[in-house]
């Protein structure tokens, strides 16, 4: 009985491995039969206010998944140009007889040695065109150190450039070609604050110099800060193909705006592995504007450094997740200490955006306009509090002061100056806002020679104190035989002992 048993309940099994198979499969064709036919017999008057209602959806039809990219590409890609760019490079002569130490004996280094020749080497980036009077926005890498720039459109006119802006914290230089006359193509900056993980976007440019290309992606990701590519890491990733060459194109969104500038791809080839980056059109902004106001770059000044608020650290503040800056060091009189801000404080937002990082702060305070005061959110003894933060360049105060030092000194062929917040925010040094800092070191110097590095901070000589630059020449003059030079560097004070 048990046998047959279990073999009915088999004969039952097997019969539900087939009906019900039949009937679902029946059951879910009728579904799509209907589906099909209710979105076919839908009035154009319905689809078109679902279209306008919905501008962010998928495509419900065979005819939208025709769609092309042609139009926006025809209003933008006008405006993305070549950029050429020829830098002089310094090469080591070849080796030659003359190179053996038997024959320099005789001929010394005039025939070998360590002579070195110059060589032109080009290189090709992309640009935009972001002003019909003829501004283009370009990459720092593309032109950097170049002696020549010339500009080719895709019509293939070309213009000899001129430097107008060269950033390299931001990876972003500015030039200016001479249109005589002539009106020139223009691609219009989006508020990338604007756009989510999602959108469409098209990447325009230059790979490998096979000319104009356009490849299509979506935002993969918004505010990448931990990419490494300059001081102000905050960037848009995309899977738009971007490759060699592309440097300095434009990333367009669907109504055919600029939603960023590629600047770099992260790759162990050297090709697109679908993981690219862009610098947001606000900060592209801001470049712009310094342009057009003369080319000097001032950017803006919070009087504060900090450290991004960990897990570990939001437990402590009492706070449920991480995210934010703690508040580590106020400048005293500065924007940040005028806002009422105190060591201590986490801020969690600035104008309504979440913070998640120091460079996400830095990135938020840096593309707003000098003058206006932006409202932060403030975290603090397990309050919220609600503060305007002025947003204001940094002081130069005290003057800078540049000295070359020289004499019969460990410290000679040193270059010092005096900190203020402004050289700070220059050298990208938070909160070295006083003191004196070696700004370069001569090649062969005797400050070469005992190893002082250029950023390194002088805090005394020879037991002297050294606040400015006006205290060092004293100092210098209380010996000749024994020194000894206290420096900070790298956040850690040091000290060079030369002589008994």
């Amino acid at each position: 009985m048990k046998g047959v048993a279990v073999k009915l309940k088999k004969d039952i099994w097997s019969n539900f491995q087939v009906k019900p198979r039949s009937f679902i499969t029946m059951f879910l064709s009728t579904v799509l039969v209907l589906a099909t036919s209710a979105a076919v017999t839908m009035t154009p008057a319905k689809a078109q206010t679902d279209s306008a209602n919905d501008s962010s959806r998928v495509p419900f039809s065979q005819e939208e998944m025709t769609l092309s990219f042609a139009p926006v590409v025809k209003t933008t890609a006008p405006a993305v140009v070549n950029v050429f760019s020829k830098r002089a490079v310094k090469q080591k002569r070849r080796p030659s007889l003359f190179d053996d130490p038997f024959f320099k004996r005789f001929f010394g280094d005039q025939f070998g040695g360590a002579q070195k020749r110059k060589r032109m080497e080009s290189s090709l980036g992309s640009g935009v065109i972001v002003s019909g009077d003829g501004l283009v926005v370009t990459n720092h890498h593309v032109i950097n150190g170049a002696t020549e720039i010339k500009v080719v459109l895709s019509d293939r006119r070309e213009f000899s450039a001129e430097l107008v802006v060269d950033d390299e914290r931001t990876d972003l230089a500015v030039l200016r070609v001479d249109p005589e006359g002539a009106v020139l193509p223009t691609i219009p900056l989006r508020d990338s604050d604007d756009v989510e993980v999602g959108d469409l976007v098209l990447a325009i440019g230059n790979p490998f110099g096979v000319g104009q290309t356009v490849t299509s992606g979506i935002v993969s990701a918004l505010a990448r800060t931990q990419v490494g590519i300059g001081d102000f890491s905050f960037f848009i990733q995309t899977d738009a193909a971007i490759n060699p060459g592309n440097s300095g194109g434009a990333l367009v969104t669907m109504d055919g705006q600029l939603l960023g500038i590629n600047t770099a791809i992260y790759s162990r080839s050297g090709g697109s592995v679908g993981i690219g980056f862009a610098i947001p059109a606000n900060m592209v902004r801001t470049v712009i504007e310094s342009a057009k106001s003369g080319g000097t770059l001032v950017r803006p000044w919070t009087g504060i450094t900090g450290q991004t608020l960990t897990a570990d650290l939001a437990m402590g503040f009492g706070l449920d997740r991480p995210g934010g800056v703690v508040v580590s060091q106020l400048y005293d009189g500065g924007p940040a200490d005028r806002a009422g801000l105190q060591p201590g404080d986490v801020i969690l937002s600035v104008d309504g955006v979440k913070i998640e990082d120091y460079e996400s702060l830095r990135f938020r305070v840096a593309t707003r306009d000098l003058g206006e005061a932006v409202p932060i959110e403030v975290w603090r003894s397990k309050n919220n509090l609600a503060l305007k933060l002025p947003i204001e360049a940094a002081p130069e105060s005290p003057p800078r002061e540049v000295v070359r030092l020289r004499g019969q000194h460990p410290l000679s062929g040193a270059q010092v100056a005096n900190l203020s917040p402004a050289l700070a925010e220059e050298l990208d040094i938070p909160g070295a806002w006083v003191g004196v800092i070696v700004t370069k070191i001569a090649r062969g110097s005797p400050a070469q020679r005992v190893r002082m590095r250029p950023g390194d901070v002088l805090l005394g000589v020879n037991d002297r104190d050294i606040s400015q630059v006006a205290d060092i020449d004293g100092a210098l003059a209380t010996s000749k035989k024994r020194w000894r030079i206290t420096f900070r560097r790298g956040g850690k004070v040091r000290s060079i002992n030369i002589g008994r």
